[in-house]
């Protein structure tokens, strides 16, 4: 998704940021993207890591995966062995509260990550991480549509703005932007956010500011985004994510000028009710 940025969007040069190159292996399993992101975290952020769940059982053909799928024993011991790994190779503590989708899959691997640290703190559930739900303001027009015509298909059009029940494109990202920026740890402490490839991938979209993607775009099970914020107001601040070895910055206000070119005003976003815009 790189290929599309835009003014709104700049990478960030690497010698701007910590080189920390681990040297112990990664755990068995674990995306190959993940260690060169590591490699380029900054020190001492208030740092979120938004993941997808570990490895679970396989989902239908057109790629929906019920909410009762579980973690496979794989699955359960990657999440375990890839918080082990962070807690000790980053110079980032996890000894702090995670949020998660509220799906048993998202919330076992928010919990084998603190168990691999060493931890065990407390796992908010947040319906903003529930796929589709960070999209959705209508489940019963949405939610069929989202089972007829497969995640990707479904991500898409509500890229391009043509998906009945849905939010605005910019709403989406501005609602788990928010999620973040109101739950960021203390300066050099590591969160973690546990959602899914659908929201994940729709969030990245908006970041990047594409229409559409494809399946080499799809974020793998225990594939992630390291993201921080600038220490201004929401609407001030820019947010920093590493995506796939790559370091991107994306001021918050060009999502909300996005949001107002569309027709829409602030007044009608769905954002949690301790971020007012003016």
């Amino acid at each position: 998704m790189s290929k599309y940025l835009n003014n709104t969007l700049s990478k960030i040069s690497a010698d701007k940021l910590a080189s920390h190159i681990p040297s112990a292996p990664a755990p068995s399993h674990l995306p190959d993207s993940m260690i060169p992101s590591v490699s380029l975290l900054p020190e001492n952020k208030r740092l979120i890591l938004f993941t997808r769940h570990s490895l679970r059982e396989r989902s239908d053909g057109n790629g929906f995966a019920s909410y009762q799928l579980p973690l496979t024993p794989k699955g359960r011991v990657l999440a375990k062995s890839w918080g082990r790994w962070l807690s000790g190779h980053l110079p980032y503590s996890l000894d702090v509260d995670s949020i998660s989708s509220p799906i048993g899959r998202c919330i076992d691997t928010a919990q084998l990550m603190q168990e691999g640290a060493g931890l065990k703190r407390d796992i908010t559930h947040q319906s903003l991480l529930v796929e589709p739900g960070s999209l959705v303001t209508e489940p019963e027009i949405a939610n069929p549509v989202f089972k007829e015509i497969g995640v990707l298909n479904f991500i898409n059009r509500f890229l391009q703005g043509n998906l009945e029940g849905t939010k605005n494109t910019y709403q989406g990202g501005l609602d788990i932007l928010s999620l973040f920026y109101q739950n960021q740890p203390q300066d050099g402490h590591l969160m973690l956010a546990v959602s899914h490839d659908t929201l994940l991938s729709a969030f990245l979209a908006v970041m990047f500011d594409v229409v559409e993607i494809d399946w080499n775009d799809w974020p793998k099970m225990m594939e992630g985004v390291f993201l921080w914020f600038d220490d201004q107001p929401f609407e001030q601040a820019s947010a920093h994510f590493i995506w796939r070895g790559q370091v991107y910055t994306r001021p918050i206000n060009s999502l909300l000028e996005g949001y107002r070119a569309a027709g829409y005003h602030p007044s009608k976003l769905l954002l949690p009710p301790e971020v007012q815009w003016k």
